[in-house]
């Protein structure tokens, strides 16, 4: 239920935040494969989904999304100052490598000592920072290649639906046009 209400907040603030659905979606893919990436290292070190693991889970919805915020608004303020899709991608991928990395690292850095901890009552805990540490690595790759592929993509569709939509218009005022020269040719005649 945690991650539930989690997802749904995340959506609704980048949503006002993006003023628009498309952008938050974009975000929001790179989610199930932070998840996927907790588990899998999870099975990787040989610990179980136990609750502490749960909470890391919910950790990773905030922790995934800032990285995604970071590379698609930077993107779209490019794109709002004139430059094509593909030359935003390309000019805010390097520029916002370095502000995803530097998150990415340094809370990653900040849970290894937990997750090697051999102390005392440390094994409770050992899960959350696992989950945290291999599914912020995966999302990080995933926020690099697989948003801004995702961006051109949709970023294309809407192209081609304008186009499609300003072509019919077109066409229906040509048509409308050509009516009214009929009309007005018979009355002439």
């Amino acid at each position: 239920t945690a991650m539930v209400v989690a997802v749904l907040l995340v959506f609704m603030i980048m949503a006002s935040q993006f003023e628009s659905l498309r952008y938050p979606f974009m975000v929001m893919f790179s989610m199930p494969l932070a998840i996927t990436g907790a588990i899998f290292g999870l099975l990787i070190t040989g610990h179980t989904i136990t609750m502490p693991a749960m909470m890391g889970f919910v950790m990773l919805i905030g922790m995934v999304v800032n990285n995604g915020i970071v590379l698609v608004d930077y993107t779209t303020q490019l794109m709002e100052r004139g430059m094509t899709c593909f030359d935003a991608l390309t000019t805010a991928g390097p520029r916002r490598l370095r502000p995803i990395l530097m998150t990415t690292l340094t809370t990653i850095l900040g849970m290894l000592p937990m997750a090697l901890s051999r102390a005392e009552g440390s094994e409770m805990m050992q899960e959350l920072s696992i989950a945290v540490i291999f599914g912020l690595a995966l999302s990080t790759v995933v926020t690099l290649v697989f948003i801004p592929v995702l961006y051109m993509w949709m970023n294309e569709r809407k192209r081609k639906n304008n186009a499609r939509k300003t072509a019919k218009r077109i066409a229906k005022n040509a048509k409308e046009h050509a009516e009214e020269l009929a009309k007005e040719r018979a009355e002439q005649a």
